[in-house]
Order: structure tokens, then C-alpha cells, then sequence
């Protein structure tokens, strides 16, 4: 009776199979992921302002008012001096951590009260080229296009 040994391993071919497979499954899903970066960034700003739009709204609720212009979205972390001064400042701020954040292509949100956009306040990130306006990925993410 002969004995087989079982070696266990991976011959040469197999191998080369696996590393055929792997090439393909990267050939078809490279082009799909490529691009999808910028896509997550915008979708980052997205949630980021409303984020900050709900830390608007509980401003509102507490104090009566939006920060104005000058204040700015420091307001929604630090005490206002400025007018119209806050009547029930939330102790610790309205956003998490304390801070404000920005945008996914390191810029600060701009912000504006009383809006342009027939609003109480206009928020807007300038997008990857940290200009107003553009298209594509250079577009503008506004909370005011974000409206259903």
C-alpha cells in the first residue's frame, strides 16, 4: 500500500491563478473607485452643515436670534459679546467637542445672517478650489441646494 504525503502548499499554477483572479477583480474595480474620493469629501461637507444647521437651530431656540455675521459660527461654541448678545447661552456651546469644524478641504464654512438666499442664514462651503462658484468638483456645497 503506498502512502501519499500531503505537502500541503500551493503549486506554482495555482498561484498563478489566484494572482490572474486578483488582476482582473482590481482591472474591473479600480475605475469604479477612482473619482470617489471627491464624491466622499461633498458628502462630508453635506453632513458637516447640517450638523451645524442643527446647532443653528438650537441657537435659535435658546436665544431667539441666529448669530449674526460678525459673530459668525463662533457663536455656536463661544459666548457672543456682540449684538444681539444671547439671552439663554447654552453652557459648553452647541456644537460637539467645542469646535467648529471645516470643511473636508480644510476651509471654514461661510456663513451669513440674515442670508442672501431668502433665508435667516446662508451656510456654504467653497468646495475643492476654495473659490465662490465653480462646477463639477469644484462646485459650491450651499445649504440652501440641500432643501427638498
Amino acid at each position: 500500500m503506498k502512502r501519499y504525503l500531503n505537502k500541503g502548499g500551493f503549486t506554482l499554477i495555482e498561484l498563478m491563478i489566484v494572482l490572474v483572479i486578483l488582476g482582473i477583480l482590481a482591472g474591473l474595480i479600480m475605475p469604479r473607485i477612482i473619482g470617489k474620493p471627491e464624491e466622499a469629501r461633498r458628502m462630508k461637507a453635506r453632513i458637516q452643515i447640517n450638523s451645524i444647521e442643527q446647532a443653528l437651530k438650537l441657537y435659535y431656540i435658546d436665544n431667539g436670534d441666529y448669530p449674526s455675521t460678525e459673530q459668525g459660527l463662533l457663536a455656536l461654541v463661544e459666548e457672543p459679546e456682540t449684538e444681539p448678545v444671547p439671552r439663554n447661552w447654552k453652557d459648553g456651546g452647541y456644537l460637539e467637542k467645542g469646535k467648529i469644524p471645516k470643511d473636508p478641504w480644510g476651509d471654514p464654512y461661510i456663513y451669513l445672517s440674515p442670508g442672501v438666499h431668502s433665508r435667516e442664514y446662508d451656510l456654504e462651503s467653497f468646495g475643492a478650489d476654495g473659490e465662490d462658484g465653480g462646477e463639477g468638483k469644484y462646485a459650491d456645497v450651499q445649504s440652501w441646494d440641500m432643501e427638498e
